[in-house]
């Protein structure tokens, strides 16, 4: 019999599964000799496949399911989840993007005042 894990788990980056983070995502599953499904909202994808991943198009906040079924399922697991729980290892997380709605960068305003500026 074939060792078998699920779990739920949040997506926290800000961006949410975007292409990059898809990514990461299966080029850490492909580590492991496991089978691994990611399913959301009822659509069941290779989470060994970047554009199933992608098609997905899990938002920041959006919980997922992740299956991992073979040998080394749990290794997978832990490790897959804990990618995902640490926001694919990006800086922003959607408690952070929350936080910053409304505020301008110093840099895009310094940066704007020097476009009309001859060279």
């Amino acid at each position: 019999m074939m060792a078998q894990s699920r779990r739920e788990v949040q997506i926290v980056n800000s961006l949410g599964l975007h292409l990059r983070a898809a990514d990461v995502f299966v080029r850490l599953a492909q580590n492991y000799q496991a089978e691994i499904r990611v399913v959301l909202a009822g659509k069941d994808v290779n989470g060994k496949s970047i554009l199933e991943l992608v098609s997905l198009a899990g938002e920041c906040g959006t919980r997922v399911e992740l299956i991992a079924v073979g040998p080394d399922a749990e290794e997978a697991m832990a490790a897959l989840c804990e990618l995902i729980e640490t926001g694919f290892h990006e800086v922003d997380s959607c408690e952070d993007e929350a936080s910053l709605q409304g505020i301008e960068s110093p840099i895009s305003q310094d940066s704007s005042s020097n476009l009309n500026r001859p060279a």
